[in-house]
């Protein structure tokens, strides 16, 4: 691919673009697709979805740049805690789902148009009887309920989960994530409510959540998530934003130098795809990643080469992002 200039000035001096499919479709999609740049401090990876626009697409890209050109803060401990993520399956595969890499936290995906409430309840049932009594178990509805079908829903699944951990970003106003503090006793963690917003620290002012889930790449890099984690004085969980192992190498680094780290992170993904861009993925034992900067083969760059077409769309938007830098 061709370095946009002003890509180049700041010391990216290599950029690809690749495809991977995934196991099962996650989050409306079949495949995860993304641009890695190498600079002087090692690749990073730029991999926006697609339903963002350029601007919402350039603050990736500021996060991929300081991730190849600056040191990365250092580590506070070794070893990441992850959840197990639950896509919207059977319950049966739901359940073989949650004990791999070992975790003791499962995050189970709900409010998808293609289960019903009752699947949802299903679903996290089979996972507390795979976990046993002792695990923790949250939910995450993508912002896909109005209020009244929250305060409808999240005391169904708390008795199916036998008590949850929380309930990750049930609705999208802020207003209603307030709303459900107020009227439950299901903690709250606002995701999309952080990530696309102009003004992340407005979940912690309007006190709209109990616990902060940060992504490295919408939210401007990991040095960036640190100042808004301290400066939101709230519970923060590191989860991916399904990258590549050099992109989820960022998130692990992010868990890795936060003070307090109390939860689980969302970071144990690279099983959701069928291959990757690094020889040794960052993959769970005993419910831990270790704290590791993988590098990318040039063997599985090639494998992996975005197609044609997906390659000339992913230099448009790159040249469109760099030029709001």
């Amino acid at each position: 691919m061709q370095i946009p200039t002003a890509l180049r000035e700041r010391g990216i001096d290599r950029a690809t673009a690749w495809t991977i499919p995934l196991t099962t479709r996650f989050r409306g999609i079949i495949e995860r697709d993304g641009v890695l740049l190498h600079g002087p401090a090692g690749w990073a990876e730029f991999s926006p979805f697609w339903d963002y626009g350029t601007e919402e697409s350039a603050t990736w890209l500021r996060a991929a740049l300081a991730d190849a050109t600056t040191t990365r803060p250092a580590p506070a401990r070794d070893r990441i805690a992850v959840n197990a993520t639950i896509p919207v399956v059977p319950a049966v595969l739901a359940h073989r789902i949650a004990t791999v890499g070992g975790a003791r936290t499962a995050k189970v995906k709900v409010a998808d148009p293609a289960s019903t409430l009752a699947e949802d309840a299903e679903r996290l049932e089979a996972v507390r009887d795979a976990l046993g009594p002792d695990a923790r178990l949250r939910v995450d509805a993508n912002a896909a309920w109005t209020l009244e079908q929250a305060l409808e829903a999240l005391p169904v699944l708390d008795r199916a989960a036998d008590g949850l951990e929380y309930a990750e970003q049930p609705c999208a106003e802020i207003e209603d994530l307030a709303a459900l503090r107020r009227a439950l006793d299901v903690p709250i963690a606002a995701d999309e409510s952080v990530r696309r917003a102009e003004d992340p620290l407005r979940v912690a002012r309007a006190e709209a959540a109990d616990v902060l889930v940060m992504k490295v790449q919408p939210l401007g890099g990991v040095q960036r998530c640190l100042d808004l984690a301290e400066q939101a004085g709230l519970p923060v969980v590191v989860s991916s934003a399904l990258e590549s192992g050099v992109g989820l190498s960022a998130g692990v680094a992010l868990a890795a130098a936060l003070p307090d780290l109390s939860y689980a992170c969302g970071l144990a993904t690279a099983t959701l795809l069928t291959g990757d861009l690094v020889t040794d993925p960052l993959r769970a034992e005993g419910g831990t990643l270790p704290v590791a900067r993988p590098e990318p083969a040039d063997a599985l760059l090639e494998r992996h080469a975005a197609p044609a077409e997906s390659a000339a769309a992913w230099q448009q938007r790159l040249t469109d992002c760099a030029d709001l830098l």
